[in-house]
């Protein structure tokens, strides 16, 4: 297990959160490792009911740590990412997540996974890809079309737009928006108890008719994305994007 993920079981629920304040919660290897095997070993807890994904009452995640990222392969099939990623992708249980301050790239395609989300009204979601050179990832290009309609999902994906928690729930990316800091988490616990209480069996099965047929695709989804990632992150506009952006300067892409 990561130090950088709190690990909680109470009253049938496990809350995972991510402790990295420092960092702004940038997620490295190790913690979609201890969140991979946390998600995997609550499917076969009975006394698990429920799962929460949050971060503090300030910061969800900035998204992946740019040094261990570019260090470290994503797409292998072996790699804690991808765990991850499958994890939340197959959970049967229901999966909640409450989401304060920035939800940067990852940050946010989990949530299409998720079964509840609760934000910050004043929370930022984005899914900057295109703007690093990358291809969207976790299944976003199937799901959030899915979701949100073509034209609504090229334009978070295509030009990285930025959304506030409030918008998110207006076009259906979260349940929730509520005043930033602890009601946010408190809402998620609220749900994820409720949960707890109903029972097992028909909340699983419920769960799956919701999802038939979505998490195959999903997953098939995330290994063509997971390929082309993997070919994007060694070109000349990725490599161009992210130095720009540890540079804090406006990069400058070749012409094609």
């Amino acid at each position: 297990m990561s130090e950088h993920v709190l690990i909680e079981h109470s009253g049938g629920v496990l809350t995972l959160t991510l402790n990295r304040p420092d960092k702004k919660n940038a997620l490295t290897q190790a913690m979609y490792g201890a969140m991979a095997e946390a998600i995997n070993a609550a499917q076969q807890d009975n006394q698990i009911r429920a799962v929460v994904i949050q971060g503090s009452d300030s910061c969800f995640t900035s998204g992946n740590d740019v040094g261990d990222f570019v260090n470290s392969p994503r797409s292998d099939t072996k790699s804690p990412v991808y765990h991850f990623l499958r994890a939340i992708c197959h959970a049967e249980k229901p999966l909640i997540a409450a989401v304060n301050g920035p939800a940067v790239g990852v940050g946010t395609t989990m949530l299409l996974h998720c079964d509840l989300v609760f934000v910050a009204d004043n929370a930022r979601l984005k899914m900057p890809f295109v703007n690093l050179g990358l291809c969207p990832e976790a299944g976003s290009s199937f799901l959030l079309p899915r979701l949100l309609g073509h034209l609504r999902a090229a334009e978070l994906l295509l030009l990285g737009e930025e959304l506030s928690g409030q918008r998110a729930t207006e076009i259906g990316l979260a349940n929730h928006a509520l005043p930033a800091g602890s009601a946010v988490l408190q809402a998620a616990q609220d749900a994820a108890r409720r949960i707890s209480e109903l029972p097992p069996g028909s909340v699983k099965l419920t769960k799956q008719l919701i999802k038939k047929g979505v998490a195959q695709v999903a997953e098939q989804t995330m290994d063509a994305e997971g390929a082309h990632f993997t070919e994007l992150l060694g070109s000349a506009d990725a490599r161009e994007a992210l130095t720009a952006f540890i540079e804090k300067r406006k990069p400058v892409f070749a012409s094609q």
